[in-house]
């Protein structure tokens, strides 16, 4: 006999006045006498199953009974309409195993801190405000492949162990690879999603990058998910323009696809319907007078001199002046990576912009044009005090039918937690890894 469900939660709607099986675990209970009521999750959605004693064995009252919160079982039953129960429908039942017991699960209704739900990740994910998050994250992830997918871009798998950094940091793990020395965890797939650029024309890579920053904010990961697009013979207005289109499709998606997450998260839905082209635009000059007229309005976000990058609370003053995402754009090229395409005219601002989205969630994407001079590029790596050997293959780049091109990347997590109104990046990763978190 199949252990399978005959139908979900998700698709009972077609199924009204038919008797079906269902599988999955008691998300609540409630005894009334006769009655008792199971909130029955199953992963699709959670669905009201009533039993009442007269309509079933003694047997299945008492397993019914003996139901404990997060208990795996089989229900059957039958099918009907009930405006009062979520989702519309409940399962009158008329059988009913017990899969898997549950004994004293630990993270009951009442409040419970952080540590203690974040030492017990593996379980917290079930609760439906951290389930409805992680359904909204695998639709940004969906959207985001299945919308460049249709845009003629072509996945392009980069590697995660590299020989060097990508971006001239120190921040970065190592680990010892073999007898060649020391490998260090991915900070982007960018260097080489670039060398599948000029093999396919738009690529883009999908994957988990690294940070060994010993940050403690909460918009810092040390393990995040990023998604790189790049695009060759694009300039970087191309670039912004792409960008708005990319992440105006993303939100539109979720809004569309799981409208009934964000309520459950409790999130306004009104900042994400004004999310379309076209975003506004300001410079990094614009963005310093902006901070130096507001000073005051957020707590940390002092007047800037020139040249200096910005803290998050800079990031959010900035954001506030708008209704949608707002590009920053030009910054001094000395605080932006080697790779970045000067503006040719004005060679001190690098032709480069930041994405930040509203309501003080700061950066999602960030994004340039790159240099395709091979001359320049060679004179800015030795300008960084980074190794030129470790950077002919991409010097070859350039060597061999070089392009204009641009790209960026969105950090999935930081996406994730402006959609859906979380406040802190820990909760839009399954298992989040943070300076003082590793476990579980």
């Amino acid at each position: 006999m199949s252990l399978l469900p005959t139908t979900s939660v998700a698709t009972i709607g077609a199924y009204e006045g038919a008797q079906v099986t269902l599988a999955g675990w008691v998300y609540n209970k409630t005894e009334k006498g006769k009655l008792i009521f199971i909130q029955l999750r199953d992963g699709s959605g959670t669905m009201q199953c009533v039993v009442f004693k007269p309509q079933v064995s003694e047997a299945v009252f008492a397993r019914a009974q003996a139901l404990t919160q997060e208990t795996a079982l089989r229900v059957t039953g039958t099918v009907r309409a009930d405006a009062r129960a979520p989702g519309g429908y409940e399962l009158t039942v008329e059988d009913l195993d017990i899969v898997g017991q549950s004994v004293d699960y630990p993270i009951t209704p009442k409040e419970h801190g952080v540590e203690f739900l974040m030492e017990h990740r593996h379980l917290w994910v079930r609760s439906a405000k951290q389930h409805a998050l992680l359904r909204v994250r695998a639709e940004v992830i969906a959207a985001a492949q299945e919308w460049l997918n249709a845009q003629g871009f072509v996945r392009f798998d980069t590697p995660i162990l590299t020989a060097t950094a990508a971006e001239g940091t120190t921040n970065l793990f190592a680990t010892e690879y073999f007898d060649l020395g020391k490998a260090y965890l991915a900070q982007t797939g960018q260097l080489y999603v670039e060398a599948g650029m000029m093999a396919f024309g738009k690529v883009y890579c999908f994957g988990p990058t690294f940070r060994a920053e010993k940050s403690k904010t909460r918009r810092h990961l040390t393990e995040f998910w990023m998604i790189e697009p790049e695009v060759a013979f694009a300039t970087h207005d191309d670039n912004l323009a792409l960008q708005e289109r990319f992440v105006s499709a993303i939100v539109q998606r979720v809004l569309e696809r799981r409208a009934e997450d964000l309520k459950v998260l409790g999130r306004d839905t009104a900042a994400l319907e004004r999310c379309v082209p076209p975003f506004p635009r300001i410079s990094y000059d614009e963005a310093l007078q902006i901070i130096a007229a507001h000073q005051g309005e957020v707590e940390g976000a002092d007047p800037l001199p020139w040249g200096e990058d910005f803290g998050a609370p800079h990031e959010q003053l900035i954001a506030s002046r708008f209704d949608r995402p707002v590009f920053v754009e030009r910054f001094p090229a000395a605080i932006k990576a080697f790779y970045m395409q000067p503006d040719p005219d004005r060679p001190e601002v690098a032709l480069c912009a930041d994405l930040l989205a509203p309501e003080g969630y700061g950066e999602i994407i960030g994004g340039s044009q790159r240099i395709h001079d091979p001359e320049l590029l060679e004179r800015r790596i030795r300008e960084y005090g980074l190794n030129l050997e470790d950077y002919q293959w991409y010097l070859d780049l350039r060597r061999y039918g070089t392009v204009p091109h641009s790209g960026f990347g969105m950090g999935i997590e930081r996406a994730v937690c402006w959609i859906t109104g979380t406040r802190h990046i820990r909760e839009a990763i399954p298992f989040p890894r943070m300076l003082y978190r590793i476990y579980p």
